[in-house]
C-alpha cells in the first residue's frame, strides 16, 4: 500500500451508462471531501457527490451532473479551442477555471457557476520573450492561501510550454509577487494539475503519456516561500508510477483533511473518451 511518501487507501473506475462520462482534467473537493467541482476538456462542467463504505473506501459517485459551460456571450460548448478547460481552483466568490489554446483564466460566479456567463477573464501573466504553446499551456492554476506570501493570487503553471533553459513557465497573477516564475522540469514529464496543502507547500501533479516514453505519474512538492519573479523553484519527488501501478492518464489532484488529521488526496483521469483508457478516481493518504 506504501508507495514513495503516499499510501493507497481505494480506486474506482468510473464509467456512465452512455459514455457521457470522460475528458476530466481537473477536480476540486468540497465538504471534507465527499462533493467535488470538475471541468472537461471539452469545455463542460461535472459534479457530484463521493461515495465511500464505513471503513472510509471509496464505493461510486451520485448525483453525477454535467452541464455545459458558458462563455462570455452566453453561448455554451461547441468549439474545442475556445472551450479547451483544463483546471480550477475556486475562490470565496468566483470559480476560476483555465483553458488551454486560447489561453485565459474565466472567473465564474460562485455559487451558480453551472448555468452563469464568466464575469470576469485573465489574460496569464507572461515575461516578455516566454509564450504558451497552444495545446500545452495553462494547464494547472491554483489559488494560493490568503494568510501566505501570494496574498491569495491565483497562480498559474504551464503543461509543456518552457523557458530557453527548458523549464516549465509558471505565472502569479497579482499580489506582491506577481509575475512570472520557472518550475524546475525534470524531462519527460509534463504538468497536468496542482493543490496547495494546508502547511502552505503545494503538490505538482505531472505525467508522461505516449508511445516513445510510455504512461507515468509523479506528484512533487514545492514550497511558495521559494516563489519569487525570475525564479526557478525545485520541488521534492513524493510518488513516481508507471502503468504496471494501475495508473491512467492522470490529469487532476486535489487534497482533503480526513477524520483523524491526515491529508488525504483524490487523483483522477482523463479517458479522453477513448475505450483505451479508464476514467480512474484513486485516493492517497500522505504520510507523516
Amino acid at each position: 500500500k506504501t508507495f514513495g511518501k503516499l499510501e493507497f487507501v481505494s480506486g474506482l473506475v468510473l464509467a456512465t451508462k452512455n459514455g457521457e462520462m470522460g475528458a476530466v482534467s481537473g477536480i476540486r473537493l468540497l465538504d471534507h471531501g465527499t462533493k467535488f467541482i470538475s471541468v472537461m476538456d471539452t469545455g463542460h462542467w461535472a459534479t457530484g457527490t463521493i461515495e465511500r463504505d464505513k471503513d472510509g473506501k471509496l464505493t461510486g459517485l451520485s448525483d453525477y451532473r454535467i452541464t455545459s459551460m458558458m462563455d462570455p456571450n452566453g453561448t455554451g460548448a461547441h468549439d474545442k479551442d475556445n472551450f479547451d478547460s483544463e483546471s480550477l481552483a475556486i475562490g470565496e466568490h468566483h470559480i476560476y477555471v483555465g483553458f488551454e489554446r486560447y489561453d485565459r483564466i474565466n472567473a465564474y460566479p460562485y455559487p451558480g457557476f453551472e448555468t452563469a456567463m464568466p464575469d470576469n477573464v485573465q489574460l496569464p501573466i507572461l515575461k516578455k520573450g516566454d509564450r504558451l504553446k497552444s495545446n500545452g499551456g495553462m494547464e494547472c492554476i491554483l489559488k494560493t492561501p490568503d494568510q501566505g506570501p501570494l496574498r491569495g493570487a491565483i497562480l498559474f503553471v504551464a503543461e509543456k510550454s518552457y523557458n530557453k533553459e527548458g523549464n516549465f513557465i509558471a505565472g502569479v497573477q497579482s499580489g506582491p509577487m506577481k509575475g512570472t516564475f520557472y518550475v524546475e522540469r525534470l524531462a519527460p514529464y509534463d504538468v497536468t494539475d496542482g493543490v496547495f496543502l494546508d502547511d502552505g507547500s503545494f503538490l505538482l501533479l505531472e505525467r508522461k503519456f505516449g508511445l516513445t516514453d510510455g504512461i507515468g505519474m509523479r506528484i512533487r512538492k514545492f514550497s511558495q516561500a521559494d516563489i519569487k519573479p525570475d525564479a526557478t523553484i525545485k520541488g521534492e519527488t513524493l510518488i513516481e508510477a508507471d502503468f504496471s501501478h494501475q495508473i491512467d492518464n492522470m490529469e487532476g489532484i486535489d487534497a482533503y483533511k480526513a477524520a483523524d488529521g491526515s491529508t488525504h488526496l483524490i487523483i483522477v483521469s482523463d479517458d479522453n473518451h477513448s475505450l483505451l483508457e479508464r476514467n480512474l478516481m484513486l485516493e492517497f493518504r500522505l504520510l507523516p
